[in-house]
C-alpha cells in the first residue's frame, strides 16, 4: 500500500476512533446521570473506551509512526469539532 494511502486511512481510522470514543462518552454520560448506579456506567466506559483506543492506536503503531501521529491527528480533529459543535448547542442552556 502506498505511503499516502496509508496516511490518509490512518487519518480516516483517526477520526472514526475519535467519533466513536466521544460519542460513547456523551452517551455515557446521558445515561449515567439518570442511573441508580453512575459509578458502574463511568466506570465500566472508561475502560472500553481506553481498550478501544489503546488497540486501535497499538495496530496503527505496526504500521508505522506517521499512521500513529495521523490517527492522532483525526482523533483530535473530531475532539475539537465535538467541543466547538456542543459548546454552541450548549449556550445558554444549564446542564443536565
Amino acid at each position: 500500500m502506498s505511503i499516502h494511502v496509508q496516511l490518509i486511512a490512518a487519518l480516516a481510522a483517526g477520526m472514526l476512533l475519535g467519533v466513536l470514543v466521544f460519542g460513547g462518552l456523551w452517551w455515557t454520560l446521558r445515561r449515567g446521570l439518570t442511573s441508580p448506579n453512575p459509578a458502574l456506567w463511568f466506570g465500566a466506559s472508561a475502560l472500553v473506551r481506553l481498550g478501544v483506543v489503546l488497540a486501535s492506536f497499538y495496530y496503527m503503531a505496526l504500521a508505522g509512526l506517521p499512521s500513529v501521529g495521523m490517527g492522532l491527528l483525526g482523533l483530535l480533529i473530531v475532539r475539537f469539532a465535538a467541543t466547538r459543535s456542543l459548546r454552541s448547542v450548549s449556550k445558554g442552556r444549564p446542564c443536565a
